[in-house]
Order: structure tokens, then sequence, then C-alpha cells
């Protein structure tokens, strides 16, 4: 949020309503309250897509119209059929708005080819289009065509969808006011497919939804997800061998897998597709919305947030909470992530008090003054607690080195030791620990690494047991490493290692107790050969000393009293990436059996890890 902002804090009351805060009507029926009506609206080059609207039976007031763009359907289609709910939120669709559903270009019952992130235009001439501009020709008729409009449009969407409502932002309709992007994708490179470079074979399945172009419109889907034969997801991916054989999957008519193949390094057609150099200048008011322990999605909310921050001056807050992937938008009483017990009520509270003042504030109120709302509202994943903050990073923190020391120490000072391990692309380290077919992970964001820190090829640090100690911000490692091969992946986890007399939760295992419970903070990969560029990959040379620095995503999080902050190092993570072959290939999409070969990899005490603190 900027300064310019009239300082007047007008009571929330006045302009939501204390409908606001009514309690639900939990026999809700959509079809009692509104009207459906499916039309296909042209767009500057004539192709049609395909649109849903549903508008409050009451027409006795105008109301403003919040819309979602979706290449995951904007199902039930036909007459007398109706979505169980509708909007962001059960108190949006029971206070009445227009609600509005897309299928996006060449998706479902939408015209046109279907182009997976596609590229914006910033200077667009005649007929050319992008995501821009179908949202722009797309609430220029909706103002122009529904009735009851107030001429306010609001855009929402979680994870795709997501990445649609950020695209909004760029189509400078004036009727815009309000966007909330939420677990947005920002950079097919760092978000869902790969991080920083390293692909994520867990996604591969995933594949099948975006690869497939139709013939026509399509009201049930035209592709299908591929079997795996087993339950086992580690051992098929194994037995599958270099990704080469899932060719064997996924033909030269999927042709998302296509790209994947043929541009394994940051080049401009990736650089092309991502979304959050082109935030400058932003006018409607944002809120994006992401989850703390969000699998998928974690890296574009926190970039764009960033990027909006630095080169706009509207209305820009966020909003982290102890989430996975659109845990938000849920309705559980007990908030958990995979086996950990955050709090009660979250997303519920989260809906009222947040995203629905949010949309009342800047489609039905006083637009141009304050919300009452925090800039930055983000949950602290060790206190249990929610904090408020002026800015994000918060300003008072101070930097803190914790460095990677013998006899599995993490010290405040460099030391001239160093450690090896030997890493095995036959026998990779398990990101869950776990056997079960996934189609895209989330527990294991917060899952017990205790099964990681007893395998001789992950290396351990850890402190004595800990006073409070909090961390708010980025976290950044700074390795210096050495291998004997000429390719290496670097994965850093950050561990809360719970003490022994932690109490288990209601969702806690029989097989598990939370007695020394490792669990997982924030990890990352990097993949090596982009240590040193993104675009412009070079192999290691051998045994010889060499910098690799790995940006972690930020973190809201308090190591409590009596428990330990551990730093676990490794370099295979399966299947959640793609082994890496330790053998330099110009492509590791298409490397060979005989590539694969293990290594001897080093890590020198002069490794660093690099923590915001924040002084409270």
């Amino acid at each position: 949020m900027k300064l310019f902002r009239i300082i007047l804090v007008l009571n929330i009351f006045i302009f939501v309503g204390a409908q606001s805060f009514a309690q639900l009507q939990e026999d809700y029926e959509v079809a009692e309250h509104y009207n459906k009506m499916e039309v296909d609206i042209p767009m500057r080059d004539g192709t049609k897509l395909h649109t849903t609207i549903y508008s409050p039976k009451d027409t006795s007031e105008e109301y403003p119209i919040i819309m979602q763009r979706t290449p995951y359907s904007s199902r039930p289609y036909g007459d007398g059929q109706f979505r169980s709910k509708i909007g962001p939120n059960e108190y949006l669709m029971q206070q009445g708005n227009i609600i509005v559903y897309q299928d996006v270009r060449g998706r479902w019952m939408s015209e046109g080819q279907y182009d997976n992130m596609r590229p914006f235009l910033p200077n667009k001439k005649g007929e050319e289009f992008d995501e821009a501009s179908d949202t722009y020709d797309t609430i220029e008729w909706l103002v122009n065509n529904v009735k009851n409009n107030n001429g306010r449009v609001g855009t929402w969407g979680i994870s795709y969808p997501g990445f649609y409502a950020t695209y909004s932002l760029l189509s400078e309709h004036p009727a815009l006011k309000a966007v909330s992007p939420q677990a947005s994708i920002s950079d097919f490179f760092f978000d869902d497919f790969h991080h920083n470079g390293a692909y994520l074979l867990s996604y591969w399945r995933a594949t099948a939804l975006f690869g497939y172009q139709k013939d026509g419109p399509k009201d049930e889907a035209w592709y299908n997800l591929p079997g795996l034969g087993t339950q086992d997801q580690y051992q098929f991916f194994l037995d599958a061998g270099p990704l080469s054989n899932l060719d064997e999957y996924y033909k030269e008519d999927n042709e998302f897998w296509q790209q994947l193949k043929n541009h394994p390094n940051y080049d401009q057609f990736w650089q092309d597709r991502g979304i959050v150099q082109y935030m400058k200048g932003i006018k409607p008011a944002v809120m994006i919305v992401g989850g703390l322990f969000d699998a998928e999605d974690l890296y574009g909310p926190f970039h764009i947030y960033k990027s909006i921050e630095k080169n706009s001056d509207n209305y820009n807050s966020l909003v982290f909470g102890p989430w996975s992937h659109g845990d938000w938008a849920r309705a559980e009483e007990r908030q958990t992530v995979g086996n950990i017990y955050f709090g009660d009520n979250i997303s519920r509270n989260f809906q009222k008090d947040y995203e629905t003042v949010f949309f009342n504030h800047f489609l039905k109120g006083e637009a141009d003054a304050e919300t009452g709302l925090a800039e930055a509202r983000i949950y602290d994943t060790g206190e249990r607690m929610w904090n408020n903050y002026s800015e994000w990073p918060p300003e008072n923190t101070e930097e803190k080195m914790f460095y990677l020391g013998d006899d599995q120490k993490l010290t405040n000072l460099p030391t001239d030791t160093k450690q090896e391990f030997v890493s095995d692309p036959k026998k990779p380290v398990s990101y869950n620990n776990e056997i079960k077919t996934v189609f895209t992970p989330r527990e294991y964001m917060t899952g017990d690494q205790r099964f990681a820190a007893r395998r001789p090829d992950v290396l351990v640090f850890e402190t004595e047991v800990l006073e409070d100690l909090k961390m708010a911000g980025p976290i950044e490692a700074m390795l210096e490493v050495a291998t004997t091969g000429t390719a290496a992946d670097w994965v850093v986890k950050v561990i809360d290692v719970f003490p022994p007399d932690a109490e288990d939760y209601e969702e806690t295992p029989a097989h598990l107790k939370m007695s020394n419970y490792h669990m997982m903070v924030r990890s990352e990969v990097m993949r090596g050969r982009f240590r040193n560029s993104f675009e412009n990959p070079e192999p290691f040379e051998p045994n010889r000393k060499t910098a690799v620095n790995i940006e972690l995503q930020d973190v809201n999080h308090t190591f409590k009293k009596g428990h330990k902050l551990q730093i676990q190092v490794q370099s295979t993570w399966f299947p959640l990436i793609d082994r890496n072959p330790q053998t330099y290939v110009p492509n590791i999409f298409k490397a060979k059996e005989e590539d694969f070969q293990k290594q001897t990899h080093t890590i020198y005490g002069d490794s660093a890890i690099k923590f915001s603190v924040l002084n409270e």
C-alpha cells in the first residue's frame, strides 16, 4: 500500500454492511437466488469465449461483477445446471454479486487455440490478442450487456485461474477495480513444472491437462491422465529410467511435453511466458493470497507482490496463511497441512474478514479510502498466530548467518572443514518417504524429515536447543561445494526439530509421534548447471570448489523455546524432481541411461544459510 491514499480509516461496517458478518445460511441454494445465463462473447479477432453468468434474482439494486477466467472449465453447462457454490466464497455468494466464469481461449466450450501461459503483448495492434485483451473485451461486453451491474468489476482465481487474475491487471479496463490473484503461477521455470531449472517430475501427469489441443467446443475432457500401473510412484519413475523413456506416454501431439523437452534452459520461450516483469504501473487494488506450505505456487505470490510494490503506486496487499494449495477456499474447521495442526477456522475467518471485506470495499464501498486491512497479514507457522506487518518483508529484521560446520553442527563462524557424501542416481532420496501415487504433492511441505536425516547421502547440521527465534523474510543458502562429476543438484531444507515432550495432535497418525518430529519449514533445489545463469548452463569442473547460491522462499516462523533449527543438504529429491545424471549433458530430457553415474559431493565449512531474524 502506498502513502498517497487517504489516511482516514472508515468503519468497515458502514460500507460492507452487517451482512458481511452474518451467519451463513447453510442450506443456501444457488438456483433459488440466482439466474444463470451462458453466452459466447466475441473477442476482437472474432473468436468467441464461452461465459457463464450468475445474476441475483433480486433486482432491487445494482451489483458488482466478480469474474474468474479458467482453463479448468466453467461447468456445469446447460440450462438448469447450477454450481453448488459460486464466487470466491460463500459470504460474497450470499450477499449478492454478479458472478462470472469464462473458459479461456482454446479450452472447453471456448473457441480458438490454447497457448499454455500465453505471452503478454505490450503493444497490441488491430486484432492482435493475448489474455489481457481477452479480459478487456470480456469486461467491456459484461458492463454493457449484463443488467443491474454497478460498473465495477473484480477478478479472482486460484492457481492457473490465479494467473489469469494476475493477467487481468494488464488489461487496463477502467471498470476493473479489485483483483485477487491467489496461488498465481508467475513463471513456469520457477513455479509448478520447474524449480530453479530442475524439472518437477511429480507434475509429469499434469502435462496431459495442458498439452493437447481440441477440435471445437468440448463439454467433456478430451485428454486422459496416463496411468502408472502401480501405486508406488517412486518405483514407477525409477523403473521408467531417463526422461526420454516417458515419450512412450506423450507423443508429438502433446505440445507442452514437446515444449518442456525442447526448452531445457531459461530461453526466450520461457522468458516470454513470465508475467512478473510486467507488473508495472498497476492501477486496480490488489490482494495477493498464498499458502506458506503451497507445494505448487509459492514463488509466484511473493514475487508478484514484490514486483507490484516496487513498480506501482496502487493498493497492494498480501495474505499468506498456514495453507497448502488452495486451502483458504475450503471450510475445514481444523486447519492442518500433512501432520501439522495450525488452528481452527483459519480459512473461514480469512474468507469473512479479509477476502469479503476487500471485494466489498473496492466494488461496493468507498474505494478511495483505507480498507482497515493490514498491508501484509502473514501467519507465524511456529507460534501459530497471525502477524500484521506494514510491509513485507518486515523492516525490523537483521541478517543472521549459520555456517555448516563439522560434527553436524550449525556454527556462528565458518570453518575450514569439509564433509562428503555419495549420491547415487539409482538410489535417490525420497521427498516424502511414502509409497503412493499423487497427482501433485502437498503434505511433504510439513513432512517429517527424520527418514532423510538418517540417510548417509543427506548431510545434517543442527543448533543446540533454542530460545525463541523468529524468522521473517527470505532465506538464502550460500553453498561452497565440489563434486567428482560434472553435474549435480543441490537441495537445502530448513527443519524445525520438535522437543522430546512434544504432544501429538488429533491428526497424528497411529504410527507417528510428534516427539522429535522434524518438520520441514522451507526447502528448495538448485540445478547446479544454472548456478551462474539460467539462460546459459555450464558444467562443474570435477573436484573444484564452487559457489552455489539458492534462494529459498520467504518464511514467517518462530522456532520455539526447546526446539532446534536443522539444515539438511542433499543432491536427490525423488520423484519430486527428476534425477540429475551427474554427468553433464546439454539436455537432461535427452540423457541416456549410461549418463547416470554415482558421484561424491563435498560441502565446505564456509557454506552458510542466511536468515532474516525479526527483532520484536
